[in-house]
């Protein structure tokens, strides 16, 4: 597909906060097919909304709400029949337009309510391919009265009684600038799940903690392949399976308090 070709009834939204460094790709991938792309700042202090606006986009201001409110704030200003939902950090992979293009020109679309994409993980320079995190499922193309549940962290889609499909297009995931952030990232995710789960009345064993961790361990490094993306997606697993440890270990220390 060219530039030249006509925009697809989908409205491209994004959330984002200092994101100028990779907002711009993710608004060009979106503009190549959306017919409008609408990205919902939080306050950045950087060239975020410049940098969106440069590669295509509407930006509009919005204090942060939490990531479930937040999402569901910029898919209420869609104009399109179908919302296609990304990350900032996110971005349309080859040949996603053309199999979008595909799904909306056939009528195909019609026959669910929700899309799912595949997920690919990139890790400081390694794409990883195996371990669960080559092709994770997401739901990203859907009807816009649609609406995230409420959720400090690992939002998703309020599903009930909807039709779900999936589509092959892929989603290219870039998740993390250094090994630091991530780290500090992993740690803020440990921190939110944990006070949600409690809020639910969730509770952990002493060896909760432990025995996730090394379950997560075993099924994604090892049985699912993840090894077999090299030595930097050991360092990946390895986050993955502290954060896994850190969230029960604060679930426990939350219901012991």
């Amino acid at each position: 597909m060219t530039d030249a070709a006509p925009r697809l009834p989908l409205s491209g939204l994004v959330i984002a906060m200092n994101e100028g460094d990779r907002i711009g790709r993710c608004v060009a991938s979106l503009a190549k097919v959306c017919a409008e792309v609408i990205v919902l700042d939080s306050g950045s202090t950087d060239d975020t909304a410049s940098q969106a606006q440069a590669a295509g986009a509407i930006v509009r201001q919005q204090d942060w709400l939490g990531f479930s409110e937040q999402k569901n704030a910029v898919i209420a200003q869609a104009n399109q029949p179908w919302a296609l939902l990304l990350d900032a950090d996110e971005w349309l992979g080859e040949g996603a337009a053309e199999a979008l293009r595909e799904l909306l020109a056939t009528g195909a679309v019609e026959r669910a309510d929700v899309w799912k994409l595949a997920r690919r993980t990139h890790f400081l320079g390694t794409v990883l391919d195996h371990g669960g995190w080559g092709r994770e499922p997401v739901e990203r193309l859907f009807r816009p009265n649609l609406r995230y549940l409420p959720a400090q962290v690992h939002e998703r889609l309020d599903l009930r009684g909807c039709r779900v499909a999936s589509v092959r297009a892929r989603i290219e995931h870039d998740t993390a600038r250094s090994l630091a952030e991530y780290r500090a990232k992993l740690a803020r995710y440990a921190g939110l799940w944990a006070q949600q789960k409690h809020a639910e009345g969730r509770r952990a064993g002493v060896l909760a903690a432990p025995l996730h961790a090394a379950v997560h361990w075993l099924r994604n490094y090892v049985l699912r392949g993840g090894f077999l993306d090299g030595g930097t997606a050991w360092t990946y697993h390895a986050c993955h399976t502290r954060y896994v440890h850190a969230k029960y270990r604060a679930l426990r220390a939350l219901q012991r308090q």
